[in-house]
């Protein structure tokens, strides 16, 4: 075996398969637990690694082109072996029960979690995961949560704390909106009475007074359903924004109105709790893009 040049990525080959055997970039990302995007990227860096092109795009459905059909059978006995050895190993993560809390903020619970727990469920059934979507940071000093998805590192020493990803945000609206004037003149739809995200507006030229703010909500799924009835224009994540289908960039071209990290925060526990360790990493897995 040349160990030296054997630098193939497994993860990026089981999104191969997947995506062959499913036919769609999402009905692979669910059986695989991934989010769509994070599987897309690592179909595509299969691709740019291996110099050839595994997929053509047939409407949603993805179909093998001649270059993926001769190294999908040499992939497929990789996800064999790959099989083989979870049945294995499955003893191990069987007899993991108990509870595991998870906090985050609402739109990465709803929309992020689902298929990464999913994938959890199946490897420890006897495993419970309660979610707790809130925009408050839960403090895990105190054991109301085991595992935090954060936007900002927490401070705690007793804490540990890994690097995720950075996402970015940018205001949308309707076109039928955007259609009535320029953005400054628009309505915008507020976190709540501060002036901090007026202030963050102010830093990419648009100062807006305090009545340009006509409805304000915290939740942030309350502010994408106003985005998408055309009552304001809303700052989001562009994995939210980007592919809605009612909603466009209300200022295409700009670069993002703000980019912000995503930790994934636990207690040192981490570090003697099979259950706890068992879904940080899955966590870790299935956010970090591909």
């Amino acid at each position: 075996m040349d160990w030296a040049h054997l630098t193939f990525d497994w993860n990026r080959a089981r999104a191969v398969v997947a995506t062959a055997e499913t036919g769609s970039l999402s009905a692979a990302a669910r059986a695989l637990g991934l989010t769509q995007p994070t599987l897309g990227r690592q179909v595509s860096a299969l691709e740019e690694e291996l110099g050839v092109t595994l997929f053509t795009r047939a409407g949603k459905r993805m179909e093998l082109t001649e270059a993926g059909l001769h190294l999908i059978e040499p992939l497929r006995r990789m996800a064999e072996a790959a099989e083989a050895t979870a049945r294995v190993a499955s003893g191990q993560s069987q007899d993991i029960a108990g509870t595991v809390t998870i906090t985050a903020s609402h739109l990465y619970a709803s929309e992020l979690l689902p298929p990464i727990l999913a994938r959890i469920r199946a490897e420890a059934p006897a495993l419970q995961v309660q979610v707790v979507a809130t925009n408050a940071i839960r403090d895990l000093m105190r054991r109301e949560a085991d595992i935090a998805i954060r936007h900002a590192r927490p401070d705690q020493p007793d804490l540990t704390a890994r690097l995720i990803r950075e996402d970015e945000a940018a205001l949308y609206a309707t076109p039928a909106l955007l259609a009535q004037g320029p953005v400054e003149t628009l309505p915008f739809i507020g976190f709540d009475l501060a002036d901090t995200y007026r202030g963050m507006l102010a830093q990419r030229a648009l100062d807006l007074p305090p009545d340009a703010f006509p409805l304000l909500s915290e939740d942030s799924h309350t502010q994408l359903a106003l985005a998408r009835a055309g009552l304001g224009v809303a700052a989001l994540p562009v994995w939210v924004g980007d592919p809605d289908p009612l909603l466009v960039r209300a200022q295409p071209g700009a670069p993002p109105l703000v980019t912000f990290p995503v930790w994934l925060a636990a207690h040192r526990e981490l570090h003697s709790s099979r259950r706890i360790r068992l879904v940080f990493d899955r966590l870790a897995e299935g956010l970090t893009p591909g």
